[in-house]
């Protein structure tokens, strides 16, 4: 079971970026996915999640209406749309799989974490 980010860098403040997370080993429809940031010095922070098998989503406070997530089952990958960036989303950025199909920002019910992609927000 393998999860793996891409779609990081470095964007000015206003700009874009779109985040895939990749799943090899098993099939997303099982599994509720998550995405987590960690900024320097702060705790880890849940930004978004889905159940691809219904299309249920949540969002976090401090990015809804600026982020969008995703999925795409034939491709068995989630995405992250990042529009409106700001230099506090700066973080590492992290995909997570559960097995209960359950929306949910609590890391310990994750399974299932990639290694992260770093989003830089230049002011």
């Amino acid at each position: 079971v393998q999860l793996v980010e891409s779609g990081g860098g470095l964007v000015q403040t206003g700009g874009s970026l779109r985040l895939s997370c990749a799943a090899a080993g098993f099939l997303f429809d099982d599994y509720a996915i998550g995405w987590f940031r960690q900024a320097p010095g702060k705790e880890c922070e849940g930004v978004s999640a889905i159940v691809t098998s219904d299309g249920g989503t949540i969002y976090a406070d401090s990015i809804k209406g600026r982020f969008t997530i995703s999925s795409d089952n034939a491709q068995n990958t989630v995405y992250l749309q990042m529009n409106n960036l700001r230099p506090e989303d700066t973080a590492i950025y992290y995909c997570a799989a559960r097995e209960e199909l359950l929306l949910s920002f609590k890391e310990n019910g994750y399974n299932y974490w990639g290694q992260g992609t770093q989003v830089t927000v230049d002011s």
